[in-house]
């Protein structure tokens, strides 16, 4: 059963609800007009039993009491969102989704979350759905959860005369978090489900329920594309490789943005095959092509003035007879001769094929997203992603963007010196340099595919898988970075 997220307005004091969420800024709590309220009703129990737990409203501090009885909702939750000067869509965002996964944990069925701000009901719309998600497709009998949040009340105390206006962006958030949870959905998916034959399946269906136009190109075509890097990568598995292409085109578009994604099902590393420890995964290293597919819903859905692309090599990289190899050399479609030196370094070429096909779209940015390298992680850690780009103006779009979107990313250097790693005696270029750096060489590989086109490569390894559920983002499957290119598509009107 869809989740039911509706505005309404009342007295917070009379809610009747499973559980009640309420915002507190950082400071001093009894001056702060909603917590006094339920502080009066529950007989000053509240704000005693929070302050002898040692909550402050500090970011993401959580403090809950039941109200026996003494308020229509069973439960209280304060929620803190840190320093009222310093409030945020992202932080009512967290808010939001902290308050839906409360909900879960006490097996409520309905929900009524409080409003602070009336402008940030998107952010609120939003962060309900992501909050309130889990991946339960696979669990039978006593595994299956047995109650369903099925109602949120997002609660203003007095109604306002745009109404209606508010409606509308509390609907967008929840249709933007719905976006966002296709790509969750598709990195929590197991291998054996998600080929890619299931990737342009998923991509087909985003297309159908949003009116977007789609191409799939399935083995026989990608070769007669040329994209020889894309098909070596695929050759040692059943399941085919596939090119995929979605496109957002409103009338009278003067912008042009082509997202690249990188679309591997399953890396098994090929025949430099990965360790048995971690390799289950690997079902995520198609975390990119799921997040900039989930992003052409959120396009769909939000509707700017942008002509807006996916671009999406997928395969899977398996050690069968007609495996590619170390030392085989594969042309490229930008025409380029690549020396394959490790072959658990595939992301990079099938992504190869996907720029210089985005390429020919002649955008004003291309944008990748590749769960691209170990390097990464090591470098920045599992929560936060790297990006590089070649052209300094787009630096300031891309940390604003991500900076709005309350998702983690950091500029890397692209270092000319290492440049030299990349050349090849036998061909036009190897695909690896040495080990360290080796994001930065990573991206410097792709530069070559990408001609004059403004472009911006993320390296988003670390965030798209969740050990353990904080924030907006849950255990598994994250969503990152849907929500930041959403935010510079928006601002690239």
């Amino acid at each position: 059963m869809p989740l039911k997220v509706q505005l309404t307005s009342g007295t917070v004091s009379r809610v009747e609800a499973d559980v009640l969420a309420l915002p507190v800024t950082q400071g001093d709590m009894e001056k702060q007009p909603l917590l006094r309220e339920l502080d009066q009703a529950l007989g000053g129990a509240l704000l005693e039993q929070a302050t002898a737990a040692e909550f402050a409203g500090k970011a993401e501090q959580l403090f809950e009491l039941p109200t026996l009885g003494k308020l229509g909702a069973r439960r209280v939750v304060l929620i803190g969102v840190g320093s009222k000067e310093t409030l945020s869509a992202p932080a009512l965002r967290t808010y939001a989704a902290i308050a839906a996964r409360c909900g879960n944990a006490a097996n409520a069925r309905s929900l009524c979350i409080v409003a602070l701000e009336d402008d940030e009901l998107r952010s609120l719309g939003e962060g309900v759905v992501l909050g309130a998600y889990r991946f339960t497709r696979y669990l039978t009998g006593e595994r299956v959860p047995k109650v369903q949040l099925a109602r949120v009340d997002v609660l203003r105390e007095k109604k306002s005369r745009a109404g209606d206006a508010h409606k509308r962006a509390l609907n967008l958030g929840v249709r933007i978090g719905e976006a966002v949870c296709i790509a969750r959905d598709a990195v929590n998916e197991p291998p054996n489900e998600l080929t890619p034959a299931g990737l342009a399946d998923l991509a087909k269906r985003i297309a159908r329920q949003n009116k977007l136009k789609v191409t799939v190109l399935e083995k026989k075509a990608i070769a007669d594309q040329g994209m020889k890097l894309l098909y070596a990568v695929g050759q040692g598995s059943e399941n085919e490789p596939r090119f995929i292409h979605l496109r957002y085109a409103p009338g009278k578009a003067k912008r042009k943005l082509v997202f690249v994604g990188k679309g591997l099902t399953f890396d098994s590393g090929g025949l430099c095959i990965k360790p048995a420890p971690g390799m289950g995964e690997m079902k995520s290293d198609m975390g990119g092509a799921a997040a900039v597919l989930a992003l052409m819903a959120a396009v769909a859905a939000v509707a700017p003035s942008v002509e807006v692309h996916a671009v999406v090599a997928s395969a899977e990289n398996m050690p069968d007879g007609a495996a590619y190899r170390p030392g085989d050399i594969f042309g490229s479609l930008d025409g380029k001769t690549v020396e394959i030196i490790n072959t658990d370094a595939e992301g990079r070429l099938v992504l190869a094929d996907a720029l210089a096909y985005a390429r020919r779209l002649n955008p004003d940015v291309i944008i990748d997203a590749a769960t691209l390298t170990g390097a990464c992680v090591v470098a920045l850690g599992k929560g936060c992603s790297a990006f590089y780009t070649s052209e300094d103006s787009l630096v300031q779009r891309m940390e604003q963007a991500a900076r709005e979107a309350g998702e983690a990313f950091w500029r890397m250097p692209l270092l000319e010196e290492l440049v030299e790693q990349l050349k090849s005696d036998v061909a036009d270029l190897k695909h690896t340099g040495d080990r360290w750096g080796g994001s930065i060489t990573a991206a410097l590989f792709l530069r070559e595919f990408v001609g004059k086109s403004p472009w911006i490569h993320c390296d988003i390894a670390g965030p798209v898988l969740a050990d353990k559920a904080k924030g907006v983002y849950p255990k598994g499957g994250t969503g990152h970075p849907v929500l930041t290119f959403l935010r510079f598509v928006e601002n690239f009107e």
